[in-house]
C-alpha cells in the first residue's frame, strides 16, 4: 500500500472567514499531527486550496485574506499545491495524475469540511480505485441551515462518517491512522 495524504482547504476563511469550522474542536492540532507523521514516513503530502470562480465570490476569493492557507498549514512541508474550483479535488486538477505516477493506490482525507469537499473527493477517489482512509478527527465542519432545514456540525460530521464508512473509506482516527503505520 502507498498512501499519499491529502490536506484539503485548511484555509482561512475557516478560521478568521465566514465559515468557522467547529466541530471536531481538535480537527486543526489532529490534521498537523496527521502531516507531521506523514512527513516522518515519507508520505507525499498534498495540499488543496479551493477558490471560488466567481471573482466577486464573498468566500474562497483569491483576493481575500480568507483565501489563504492556514499559517500552520502553510509552513509544513508539502509534495504538491493544488488549487481546485469544485468540491472534488480531483475535478479540473493534476491530481489523479500525480497520484498514478507516483504509484499511490490509497490516499487519507484530512481538512474540510467533512460533508462538502472531503467527502466529495473520498467518493471520486474510490471511483477511480483507490482505497481511502478518511481521518474523522483530522476532517472538520459547521452548522448548515438552509431551505432543506439545518443540521449541526456535529450531525454533519457524524452522518458523512457513517456514509463513508458504509462503501467509500475506512474511518479512523488521526491516533488510529498514526498507530496503523507504526506496526506497518
Amino acid at each position: 500500500m502507498k498512501r499519499a495524504l491529502l490536506v484539503i482547504d485548511v484555509q482561512n476563511e475557516y478560521f478568521t472567514g465566514q465559515l468557522p469550522v467547529t466541530y471536531p474542536p481538535d480537527s486543526l492540532k489532529n490534521i498537523l499531527s496527521a502531516m507531521q507523521m506523514a512527513s516522518n514516513q515519507d508520505i507525499p503530502i498534498i495540499v488543496v486550496q479551493h477558490t471560488e470562480s466567481e471573482p466577486t465570490s464573498p468566500i474562497f476569493n483569491k483576493s481575500s485574506p480568507a483565501w489563504e492557507l492556514y499559517p500552520e498549514i502553510a509552513k509544513q512541508p508539502h509534495n504538491l499545491l493544488i488549487e481546485k474550483t469544485l468540491p472534488g479535488s480531483f475535478t479540473g486538477t493534476e491530481l489523479e495524475s500525480w497520484l498514478r505516477e507516483q504509484a499511490i493506490d490509497t490516499v487519507v482525507i484530512a481538512g474540510y469540511m467533512t460533508q462538502m469537499c472531503c467527502d466529495t473527493t473520498a467518493r471520486q477517489a474510490a471511483h477511480l480505485g483507490f482505497s481511502v482512509e478518511f481521518l474523522s478527527d483530522s476532517t472538520g465542519t459547521l452548522a448548515f441551515e438552509n431551505e432543506a432545514g439545518s443540521a449541526t456540525a456535529e450531525e454533519l460530521h457524524r452522518s458523512t462518517l457513517v456514509s463513508q464508512q458504509s462503501f467509500f473509506s475506512k474511518v479512523m482516527s488521526t491516533s488510529d491512522w498514526i498507530d496503523s503505520l507504526s506496526v506497518a
